[in-house]
C-alpha cells in the first residue's frame, strides 16, 4: 500500500557550521527517506535552518553584520555541506521566512483562542555587560540536580534533568563569562498541563519504548507552564498585538517543519493541508536525545491546539562520541563537515554511520581505528570487491557480455532475493545496523561463490559455464545494490552505470538481467588510510588553535614563599575518583593518561606526573584515588587535562623524587567528597 510520509530532522542552527555530530542525524534521515522512495512511497524530506534567537544576534553583532546577512551566509554553507555528503532534501528552507511567520502566528492565535495562554512575571538572567536577556543556551553553570559542572541553562547532559535557567548554580554568561543578574519581566506562557491527557494518549504509538518511559514520567510528575515569549532586543518574530515581545525560538523552530512543507507546496502546486491536516499522512521526526522534551511535549501540544496532525513517530537516536568521549575542539575531534571533506570520502561516513545506528536511542562511537578497519574490510574488501572481481573479469575475459543464468546458479540469486522482506523490515524499523549486517553477509556469500566456482579457471575448458556463473553473480550484485542504494547512492549509481541498467528500486527484485552488454568498468572507491584520519584531526586541532589562545603554563613558585587563606583552600573540591583506565603518554617521560569516574559528576581525563612509580599503568584500573574536581581544565601538548590527582613524593636517595598517587578508601563511592 502506497503511503504519504513527511520526514524531518532537527533544524540545524544558523549560528554554526555542520559537524559530524549533526551529520549522523541528517544521513540517518536521508537514508530512510531514500528507502521509502525506492519502495514506491510518496516520501518527503523537509528541513530548514533554525535562524532565530539571541546567539545569532550576538554573533552577527560580533561579525559586524546584520542577522539577516549572517543567516544567508550560513544557509549557503549548510546547503553546500549537505550536498557534498549526498543528503537530498525535498525542500530546505529557513525559519526566517514569510511562511514561518504566518504559521507561527496561526498556532499562537489558536492557543490564545482556546485559553491555553497565561501571563505572569518571571525572573530572567540578564547580562549587564552585553545588555541582553540570556537564553538558556547562553548560560552555563552547575546543574542544580546532580552538581555537574559546565551545564546549559535548561538541561543537564550528565543526569538529563530539565530546569529553569535561574535555578542553575554559579551561572555565567557564555558570551563574556561574567555572572548575569536577574531581572523581572512579564512573559506569556502555554498552560502545558491542559494537554496531559492528549499527550498520554499519543505517546504509546509514537515513541520508542526506551523514550516512552521517561516521557511518561515527565508528564506524571507534572507539566510546567511553557514560556513562549522573549523581550527585545531579540532576533525573531514579533508576537502579534504585543510591544517589544518576540516568539521564543523554540516556538517557531519546529513550526519550520510546516513552513518548509508550505514553501515546497507553493513551488509544486500542492496544498499544505494534505500534509499537516490529512490524518492519512504520516509525520516522522528523527531527532537527538537532547531535544526530546520539546518534540514530545511542547510540539504535539501546539499541533493539537492548532488542529493539525500530531507526529506519527518521534524517533530518537543517541549522541555521537569520538574515541569514546564527547567531541572536543581542543583535542581536534570536533570535526566539521567541511574539514572532513578535505581528507576523506563522504561515502566512508555514510557507510560507517549506517553500520552503527540501531533502532534504539543508543550513543554511537566514532573510533578511528575501527572506522578505518571497517571501511576497508567490509566496504572495500568485501562489498566493492565483489563487483570489481566479477565485472572486471566480464569486461576483460568475456567481451563485456552477460549471458543467461543456469539453474545450478539460481540458489545463489535466491539467497539475495529471499531477504528482500527482511531487509525492508529492518529499514522500516530504522535499524540500519541490521540492514548493513545482512548486506555484509550477502557480499561475503557472493565472494565465496566466486572463489569456489572459479570462473577464471572454468573459462579455459567451458566458456559458456564461466559466463553463466558471472551472469548469476552480476545479478546477485544488483540485488545487493538495491539493498545498499539508500546508504551509498553514489556508489550504486556507478554500479548502475557499469551494468548499463536503469536506476534501481525495490520493484527490480527479482527481475534479472541476461544477454546484456555491460559498460567499461570504473574504479568504485579507494581504501582508507589511517594517515588521512591523523591529518584530519591535526587540521581540526589547528582550526581550534587559530581561534583560541592557548593557556599559558603556570608560573613556578617556591611553595613556602606564599600562603593561602582558609577561604582559598575551601574552594578546592576534593572528590573520590575511580580509575577507569590508565596508559603511558607517548613523548612524555613522567605522565600517565588517566581516565577517572567521579560518579554523578561524570568522567574526566587527567594527565598525572606519576609514570615512574607505576611501570604497569593498566594495574591502576579500579583503584580509588583523590581528585581535585573543580580545577580549571588545562590545555597541554598531549590534550586537555580536566582535573588533578592528589599525589605524594617518595624521596629515594635525597635527590631522586618519585611521585605516587594518594589512594582513597576502597569502600568510598566515586564522587564522594573528601574532607
Amino acid at each position: 500500500m502506497k503511503r504519504r510520509v513527511v520526514v524531518t530532522s532537527a533544524l540545524p542552527y544558523a549560528n554554526g557550521s555542520i559537524h559530524l555530530g549533526h551529520l549522523m542525524e541528517y544521513l540517518f534521515s536521508d537514508i530512510w527517506v531514500r528507502f521509502l522512495k525506492m519502495r514506491g512511497h510518496e516520501a518527503y524530506y523537509f528541513c530548514a535552518d533554525d535562524t532565530h534567537g539571541t546567539p545569532v544576534m550576538i554573533r552577527a553583532r560580533k561579525e559586524n553584520m546584520l542577522p539577516e546577512d549572517l543567516i544567508k551566509k550560513m544557509h549557503a554553507e549548510h546547503v553546500r555541506d549537505f550536498k557534498a555528503f549526498g543528503i537530498e532534501f525535498d525542500n530546505y528552507h529557513s525559519t526566517h521566512s514569510d511562511e514561518n511567520q504566518k504559521w507561527s502566528a496561526f498556532v499562537y492565535e489558536r492557543l490564545k483562542e482556546k485559553d491555553h495562554l497565561l501571563r505572569r512575571d518571571v525572573e530572567q538572567t540578564f547580562c549587564e555587560h552585553d545588555r541582553v536577556f540570556l537564553p538558556d543556551r547562553l548560560v552555563r553553570g552547575i546543574c542544580p540536580r546532580c552538581g555537574a559542572q559546565d551545564q546549559y541553562g535548561d538541561n543537564c547532559e550528565k543526569c538529563n534533568a530539565t530546569y529553569e535557567t535561574v535555578e542553575l548554580k554559579e551561572p555565567r554568561c557564555s558570551i563574556c563569562g561574567n555572572p548575569p543578574i536577574r531581572r523581572s519581566t512579564e512573559h506569556i506562557f502555554v498552560k502545558l498541563g491542559d494537554f496531559k491527557d492528549v499527550l498520554l494518549r499519543w505517546i504509546p504509538g509514537a515513541l520508542q519504548p526506551e523514550v516512552k518511559n521517561y516521557v511518561t514520567h515527565w508528564i506524571q510528575a507534572g507539566l510546567r507552564d511553557w514560556d513562549i515569549s522573549r523581550d527585545g532586543p531579540y532576533f525573531g518574530f514579533p508576537i502579534p498585538g504585543e510591544q517589544n515581545k518576540f516568539f521564543y525560538v523554540w516556538l517557531d523552530a519546529p513550526i519550520g517543519y510546516i513552513a518548509s512543507t508550505d514553501n515546497w507546496c507553493k513551488k509544486n502546486r500542492r496544498n499544505v493541508e494534505e500534509f499537516w491536516s490529512d490524518p492519512a499522512t504520516e509525520i516522522v521526526h528523527i531527532i537527538g536525545k537532547d531535544i526530546v522534551y520539546f518534540h514530545t511535549l511542547f510540539w504535539p501540544a501546539m499541533l493539537h491546539a492548532a488542529g493539525l496532525n500530531l507526529p506519527s513517530k518521534v524517533h530518537v537516536h543517541g549522541f555521537l562520541r569520538v574515541e569514546g568521549e564527547k567531541m572536543s575542539k581542543s583535542r581536534g575531534t570536533f570535526l566539521n563537515a567541511s574539514t572532513y571533506l578535505r581528507f576523506l570520502d563522504p561515502q566512508y561516513l555514510r557507510f560507517y554511520y549506517a553500520a552503527k545506528i540501531s533502532a534504539k536511542p543508543d550513543d554511537i562511537d566514532l573510533v578511528f581505528e575501527d572506522f578505518v578497519n571497517r571501511v576497508n574490510a567490509e566496504l572495500v574488501n568485501k562489498i566493492v570487491n565483489l563487483y570489481s572481481r566479477n565485472l572486471k573479469f566480464v569486461q576483460s575475459r568475456l567481451a563485456s557480455r552477460l549471458t543467461t543464468i543456469h539453474a545450478r546458479d539460481l540458489p545463489l540469486l535466491r539467497k539475495a532475493t529471499d531477504l528482500a522482506d527482511e531487509v525492508a523490515s529492518y529499514y522500516e524499523k530504522r535499524d540500519l545496523s541490521a540492514v548493513m549486517l545482512r548486506i555484509s553477509q550477502l557480499a561475503e556469500e557472493g565472494n565465496l561463490y566466486l572463489q569456489n566456482t572459479e570462473p577464471w579457471r572454468v573459462l579455459t575448458t567451458n566458456p559458456e559455464t564461466a559466463s553463466e556463473i558471472c551472469t548469476a553473480v552480476a545479478n546477485f550484485g544488483l540485488v545487493l545494490a538495491i539493498y545498499l542504494k539508500p546508504v551509498l547512492p553514489a556508489l550504486v549509481t556507478s554500479i548502475e552505470r557499469i551494468m548499463g541498467v536503469e536506476p534501481l528500486d525495490w520493484s527490480h527484485i527479482p527481475r534479472v538481467v541476461e544477454n546484456h552488454t555491460i559498460q567499461p568498468f570504473e574504479r568504485l572507491i579507494e581504501r582508507m588510510e589511517r594517515k588521512q584520519i591523523d591529518e584530519l584531526v591535526e587540521a581540526s586541532q589547528k582550526e581550534f588553535d587559530s581561534t583560541n589562545q592557548s593557556r599559558p603554563d603556570p608560573v613556578q613558585v617556591d611553595p613556602l614563599s606564599e600562603t593561602c587563606s582558609i577561604e582559598d583552600f575551601a574552594k578546592v573540591d576534593l572528590r573520590v575518583a575511580e580509575i577507569l583506565e590508565a596508559c603511558e603518554v607517548e613523548g612524555a617521560d613522567k605522565l600517565l593518561d588517566v581516565k577517572v569516574s567521579l560518579g554523578p559528576l561524570g568522567e574526566r581525563r587527567v594527565f598525572a606526573g606519576v609514570r615512574e612509580f607505576y611501570p604497569d599503568p593498566a594495574a591502576l584500573k579500579g583503584k580509588k584515588v583523590i581528585c581535585v574536581a573543580n580545577l580549571k581544565p588545562r590545555k597541554m601538548r598531549f590534550g586537555l587535562s580536566e582535573g588533578m590527582l592528589c599525589a605524594s613524593s617518595a624521596n629515594q636517595d635525597g635527590s631522586h623524587v618519585r611521585v605516587r598517587l594518594i589512594m582513597a578508601d576502597p569502600q568510598a563511592e566515586p564522587g564522594d567528597r573528601v574532607s
